[in-house]
């Protein structure tokens, strides 16, 4: 890092990483919520075409699931985008924590507060 950092600049990153932290829990819950929402209607659309079809029951599981193949995409793409939220969250909140470390030293550097 070649960037010479002051206070004043680590403390604007840390609250522009807390705002972002901040947004992203509406993201991921959010996108959790849908995900739930496609995994449950993929499951339900199962089950009814797992009883509506006739025959042996290893036929009608295989039935069901080609059946609610777009159900099944839908609840496995719901749970990528939640999963990307999640993670990008968890990438903010350590460079949020780190941006709190560099603004620790540099206070006890520069032997102050603002």
């Amino acid at each position: 890092m070649s960037e010479v950092l002051n206070p004043v600049d680590i403390e604007q990153q840390i609250r522009t990483l807390a705002n972002r932290l901040s947004n992203g829990v509406t993201v991921v819950t959010r996108s959790l919520g849908e995900y739930k929402t496609a995994l449950r209607d993929y499951e339900v659309e199962e089950a009814k075409a797992y009883m509506r079809h006739q025959g042996p029951a290893h036929e009608k599981k295989y039935a069901a699931v080609i059946a609610t193949e777009s159900f099944r995409k839908a609840a496995d793409d719901a749970e990528v985008v939640w999963r990307h939220a999640d993670r990008t969250a968890r990438g903010v909140e350590s460079e949020l924590s780190a941006f709190q470390s560099l603004y620790k030293g540099l206070v006890a550097m520069y032997g102050s507060t603002r």
